[in-house]
């Protein structure tokens, strides 16, 4: 059985035509935008028990992505860069989807509205 949800939709446009051709996204910012989605989709199917063939975009909320990055820092334990890169690869998905899917602006300004962690900044002599 083959399904394709909302989610998996989606997320192929994201990454098919919008950061390829209307981002001019490098590369490798592409894989790591990649990599942030695979480690959501995981972190979904693993703790959240919603499988690939069943996410949907009603599962993309600001509840979801902040355990998400919780998840990062505390079980993976994930560097605040890393975490604030994968908040950013989301964030740039729900700026996408903003203007894709009106009906749920407020929902996609919520996740945007999720504030990076504070990093070090490292002084070189």
């Amino acid at each position: 059985m083959t399904t394709t949800t909302d989610f998996a939709k989606w997320i192929e446009r994201f990454f098919s035509e919008y950061l390829p051709h209307e981002r001019n996204a490098s590369p490798n910012t592409i894989v790591s935008y990649r990599d942030a989605f695979v480690g959501f989709i995981s972190y979904m199917a693993t703790c959240k028990d919603i499988i690939p063939d069943r996410l949907k975009l009603d599962a993309l909320t600001q509840e979801n992505v902040i355990d998400y990055l919780r998840w990062l820092v505390d079980v993976k334990s994930a560097s605040p860069q890393t975490r604030n890169f994968r908040l950013a690869a989301i964030r740039s998905f729900c700026n996408y989807l903003q203007y894709r899917q009106v009906d749920r602006l407020k929902q996609w300004q919520d996740i945007r509205a999720i504030p990076q962690l504070k990093t070090s900044v490292k002084v070189f002599e």
